[in-house]
């Protein structure tokens, strides 16, 4: 706040107003507000172009004054990561809206980067068609989604909303709009521009099939101002339902997700909760132990007399044709024993995150067979349980810490967590957390492609002006 109220004394600062309503139009520009900050950075104007070549001129503005800019999307995610080094332009992408598309057969649609995500659901349901990403942040635009590579149940079997991405128009640090791919055509294995193209970047063998889209993704407006992507559509299914079952501990978790992939019944998403409303054991016998394998009693066997009340929810989403996703869910329901239940409609929870504003929110990722050890591992360094949700399908979850704990707690939570992840390829980053503890820890801890992440950065943006320090490292 204090940065923005300094703004209007420095020398040039009306000029630089002045110039920005030029571009955007005079209700479109303004000195920055309270409101108008990254993670605790506040901006000292905002500026709202009116399409690519507004967009572009604000970036030639910047360029010629020395100034930063950062997009901003919707604002779902303006607190995920870390804190950029300076914000002179925010550049709000919201009139940069839209979707165009061909008619019902066509299996792409051009988007706008600041067009929000149910926008988009709801135009091309009308035909029929759905862009397969459901992105957990409630309200966020497509762009937002992609600069922070943000994922939701779907995830399971269409991959990332970067892997959806068949073009992109961005504009780079000089305010240069450029065009990557063409519609019907994917970019994985194309080259970009001379620009941006993997081949400039890293050399085409080092990375086959690396492209500038892909590095836009996740790069929190780090390495271009993403203009508006074209995605692969596809056809609404007619059939969806969701088949859930009652968990006790991350090992029979671990257990039941084996069962449920090793069955090939093509699940959409495969989702986990463990809330932590009531105190977990630290492990279920199974029933296959040989101290009560013959005893059908046990109530390791029954799954009723003595255990606690479930602890959370394994959700396994089926879509498809009617009749098959019902011969399918029956199928899961008999794999997954007497406790599943079958619904249409999907749990509370599903498609949500874990964490509230004010905590400190962990993304963890690990292969699939590890996945309990990670969250077993979290739970021991916390001493206590832990919320965690997320693909478990995949081995991609989020998990909760309370906003209260001391920076010096959270780094210490981190680092045992990263020691046990270090030896199972696995990884844990901080989403957003609190100011202190954003200053105080490792963000992303170990990085093997930090390396490349410069390389891209003194490419794309060698004078640091876009979303500087944004990226790992403090690119």
């Amino acid at each position: 706040m204090a940065a923005a109220a300094r703004s209007t004394d420095r020398p040039g600062a009306l000029e630089i107003t002045r110039k920005l309503a030029e571009i955007c139009g005079a209700p479109f520009a303004r000195f920055a507000g309270p409101a108008d900050e990254v993670a605790g950075r506040t901006a000292r104007w905002v500026a709202v172009p009116g399409g690519p070549h507004a967009a572009a001129e604000v970036l030639r503005l910047a360029a010629a004054h020395d100034l930063t800019v950062v997009p901003r999307g919707a604002g779902t995610k303006i607190d995920w990561g870390a804190a950029p080094a300076q914000v002179d332009i925010m550049l709000d992408t919201g009139r940069l809206a839209g979707v165009w598309h061909e008619p019902q057969a066509s299996a792409v649609a051009e988007i706008g980067a600041g067009t929000p995500l149910r926008a988009v659901q709801a135009t091309l349901g009308r035909t029929g068609r759905r862009l397969p990403v459901d992105a957990p942040s409630p309200g966020a635009t497509l762009g937002g989604v992609l600069a922070a590579d943000e994922s939701g149940p779907l995830r399971h079997r269409h991959g990332s909303p970067c892997a959806q991405l068949v073009g992109v128009r961005y504009l780079d640090a000089d305010g240069e709009l450029v065009s990557v791919g063409e519609p019907g055509t994917a970019l994985l294995g194309r080259a970009g521009p001379a620009r941006g193209g993997a081949a400039a970047l890293f050399g085409a063998a080092e990375v086959p099939g690396l492209d500038v889209a892909r590095l836009l993704c996740g790069s929190q407006g780090g390495l271009g101002v993403l203009v508006s992507a074209t995605m692969r559509v596809q056809a609404v299914p007619a059939g969806r339902v969701w088949v859930s079952r009652p968990v006790w501990t991350p090992l029979e978790v671990h257990d039941l997700v084996r069962a449920v992939l090793a069955a090939r019944l093509d699940p959409a998403a495969v989702e986990l909760d463990l809330p932590v409303h009531v105190a977990l054991p630290r492990r279920r016998i199974p029933a296959s132990h040989p101290s009560v394998a013959n005893r059908p009693d046990h109530p390791a066997v029954t799954g009723r007399p003595g255990r606690p009340a479930a602890a959370g929810s394994l959700v396994v989403l089926l879509e498809g044709g009617p009749a098959d996703v019902a011969e399918r869910a029956d199928r899961l329901a008999a794999l997954l024993g007497p406790e599943a239940v079958v619904n249409h409609a999907a749990p509370e929870w599903w498609g949500r995150y874990p964490f509230a504003p004010g905590d400190t929110a962990l993304r963890i990722e690990v292969p699939i067979n590890d996945l309990h050890a990670a969250v077993y591992a979290l739970r021991d360094a916390a001493g206590t349980p832990v919320p965690v949700r997320g693909s478990a399908g995949i081995g991609a979850v989020h998990a909760a810490l309370p906003g209260s704990l001391p920076p010096e707690r959270v780094a210490s939570i981190l680092a045992a967590v990263r020691g046990v992840l270090l030896a199972r390829q696995g990884r844990c980053v901080v989403v957003s957390a609190p100011t202190p503890v954003r200053r105080a820890v490792d963000l992303w801890g170990e990085l093997p492609i930090l390396p490349r992440l410069r390389t891209a950065k003194a490419h794309l943006d060698p004078h640091h002006r876009l979303s500087p320090g944004r990226l790992p490292g403090g690119l």
